[in-house]
Formats: structure tokens, C-alpha cells, sequence
């Protein structure tokens, strides 16, 4: 009798085993990296949920390969080591065949190596600077991707606007000398302008997470009689550069930054926000988006403030599940190549091609912003 038990109960085991293995080969998962706490969480919650109704879209139209997507969300609470160990995690525990977010170059130039050694595709939403697909040795990581342009062509763009559509000849740059992406985004923008004919006459750095007190930087700036400040960095210190420059009576210079801009900043900067100019890379306005904030606001009862994030993580999902249905397969070196062989993709904020060179999306329009009515609102679309 106990015999036949014991029998009986391992042939329960093994097919609930084999259900659980039915089951596990029904869902896709997907890890998804996002500061849902520290100096970047507005940006990270609002990415969250973006990915998360992308998915719910997805699945209730059935899925992708016939499966429903499963994320996996992890905070890395804007600190690369947290990256590095949710990483691990995803790979190691969750068993994740692809990896969207961060939002931070930083944290993907740390998180690269170990996609490349997981074999797990990750793709950057705002990770603009060049080392996050290719590596200082100029060799590319074969498993990194970004739905971004990079800081070489935002800086162009910043520069091109500065020049020819403001006119301005002089310029100050204030960035943040620990952060990739402020390095990134001041060196390009400081070589194309030249390039234009104009000319940086006041080049000043400060430590972002420590320096809270600009006016330092900001009196040199306002004696290099500079027209344009040029803010290549995240939103808090740009908001608190602004505030203090026009406290120090720096009424005329203008402020120009990229796509660290968040909405969030109105609370810290005020009025100083107005009329300032943000390179992006999409438009509120866009009409190809009203039904992604309409079905935003209706699932979380709340504006998608930080809309660039919304929408380059919402479009990342997108883009990921059109990877996994043309590899035929949940195997993450197929979805890896099949990124890699994107061509002409229409996402709901642009047309998406990647160079099979770099991973990097290849010829995408930039957008101003102007920061204008306690908002920002579109300005133009520009190209260098």
C-alpha cells in the first residue's frame, strides 16, 4: 500500500512538472530596470507604467508568438551597482530572455557586460551616450540597444538649434562632471557648435547628489557675458541652476538643455522654467500619441507628466514584441538579432530603423520643446 502511494505521488510530481513546464513555455519574460526611488524615480515610475499598459495592450490582443508577456520590474534607485545586481537577479532567478530600461547611460554602460555575458538582449530607453551599444575599445556590445538617439546627434541638435535657429554665437555649459551622459552631451555640443561658428566662452562642472549651491559656477558664467547656458544634465540641478541664475539677476541668458528635462522640474524652478528650450525626442502634442495618454490617464488616473519617458518605454515594449514575433522564437539570441535587423518599424513616435553597426537608431527627428505656460510644448522639429 505505501508502496503504491509513494508511486502514485511522484507520478503527481512529475505531471504537475510537466504542467508547470507547459505553463512556464506560455509566458515571455521580460525584466525591466527602472528608478522607482532616489533623484530619478518620477522618471522611473512613469517608464513602469507605460511598460505595463504596453504589455496589457499586447496580451489582451493575444500576445506575442501565440504567449503573454510577463515583466519583471526591479528598482535600481538611480545607483548603477542596484542595476548590476537586478540585472543578476533577472537573469540568474527570473530567467528573462530580454531586458528593457534604464532610463540612465550610466546604468547601462555598468549593466552591458552582463548582457553580453547572459547572452540577454537590454534595451536602453534614455540612455543616449555612445558606450552604452559600444564600448571604449570602439568593439560593439552585442546585446545592448537603445530606442534613443545618442549624445553625438543630440549635441548636434543642440548645437544646430543654438546656432542657427536662436542665433546665439556665445554659450556656457554647467554639467555634471559624474555623469556619462552630461560628458557625453557637453563634448558633442561644445564640437558641433564651434563647427557653427559659435564659441563656449565659459566651460564649468559640479557634482550632482553633493552640489546643491551653483552660484559659484553661475557668477562665472554671467561675467563671461555668455547668451545661451547650455544644461547637458537630469532634472533636479538643472531646475536648481535655473532658479539660482535668475536670482543672481541672469534675466537675459537663455536656457538650453536635452532630454533630461522632466516636468516635475516647474516645482523646484518656478518661473525660472519659462521660455527655456529642451532638444527631445517626441512632442505632447503628437497625434500618434493621443491614444497612449488618453489610455494612460484612464488606467492610472494621472497625466504622464514625464512624457518622454512614457512614451520611449512604452515604445520599447512595442519594439521588443515585434523582435520576439519576427524571431519565431523565445530564445534571446534570435530576439538579439532580430533588434539588430529592425528596418523601417513604425512605433507610435517614429520610424525605426537600427544601424547593425553600432545598434543605434539611425536618422531620427529631433524635437524642441519650449518650456512655456507652467509646461513644456512643442516648438520644432529639427535635423542638423
Amino acid at each position: 500500500m505505501r508502496k503504491i502511494s509513494v508511486l502514485a505521488l511522484l507520478a503527481v510530481f512529475v505531471v504537475t512538472g510537466f504542467a508547470a513546464g507547459a505553463m512556464a513555455e506560455d509566458v515571455i519574460k521580460v525584466g525591466y530596470l527602472a528608478a522607482l526611488t532616489g533623484d530619478w524615480a518620477a522618471y522611473g515610475q512613469t517608464e513602469l507604467n507605460a511598460a505595463k499598459l504596453a504589455v496589457a495592450e499586447i496580451n489582451a490582443k493575444g500576445g506575442v508568438l501565440g504567449k503573454q508577456i510577463q515583466l519583471f520590474p526591479y528598482d535600481f534607485r538611480t545607483r548603477p551597482e542596484d542595476a548590476v545586481n537586478a540585472f543578476r537577479r533577472m537573469a540568474e532567478n527570473d530567467k528573462v530572455v530580454a531586458v528593457v530600461g534604464a532610463n540612465g547611460s550610466g546604468i547601462n554602460i555598468a549593466t552591458a557586460p552582463l548582457a553580453n555575458r547572459y547572452g540577454i538582449p537590454q534595451i536602453g530607453t534614455v540612455s543616449t551616450n555612445l558606450l552604452v551599444t559600444v564600448n571604449d575599445q570602439g568593439e560593439l556590445n552585442p546585446f545592448m540597444f537603445r530606442t534613443c538617439f545618442t549624445d553625438p546627434y543630440q549635441g548636434q541638435l543642440i548645437a544646430a538649434f543654438t546656432a542657427k535657429e536662436l542665433k546665439k554665437n556665445t554659450a556656457a555649459v554647467l554639467y555634471d562632471v559624474g555623469s556619462d551622459y552630461a560628458q557625453g552631451l557637453r563634448e558633442f555640443f561644445m564640437k558641433y557648435y564651434e563647427e557653427y561658428g559659435g564659441k563656449v566662452v565659459a566651460d564649468q562642472g559640479f557634482r550632482a547628489g553633493t552640489d546643491v549651491d551653483f552660484r559659484a559656477q553661475l557668477t562665472t558664467i554671467r561675467d563671461s557675458k555668455a547668451e545661451v547656458l547650455v544644461l547637458p544634465n537630469m532634472g533636479k540641478e538643472m531646475a536648481l541652476i535655473m532658479k539660482q541664475a535668475r536670482e543672481l539677476g541672469m534675466n537675459d541668458i537663455i536656457f538650453v538643455g536635452g532630454d533630461g528635462y522632466g516636468e516635475f522640474m516647474w516645482e523646484i524652478a518656478g518661473d525660472a522654467m519659462e521660455n527655456s528650450y529642451w532638444i527631445n525626442h517626441v512632442a505632447p502634442e503628437d497625434p500618434a500619441m493621443a491614444d497612449f495618454f488618453a489610455n494612460y490617464k484612464k488606467t492610472y488616473n494621472d497625466e504622464c507628466k514625464e512624457f518622454v519617458n512614457g512614451i520611449l518605454a512604452y515604445d520599447s515594449i512595442y519594439w521588443l514584441a515585434d523582435a520576439i514575433e519576427r524571431a519565431g522564437k523565445v530564445d534571446s539570441t534570435a530576439i538579439r538579432d532580430a533588434l539588430r535587423n529592425t528596418k523601417n518599424l513604425q512605433l507610435h513616435h517614429a520610424l525605426m530603423s537600427i544601424d547593425p553597426e553600432t545598434h543605434n537608431p539611425m536618422d531620427k527627428t529631433g524635437v524642441v520643446l519650449v518650456a512655456k505656460d507652467g509646461r513644456a510644448q512643442f516648438y520644432a522639429k529639427i535635423q542638423p
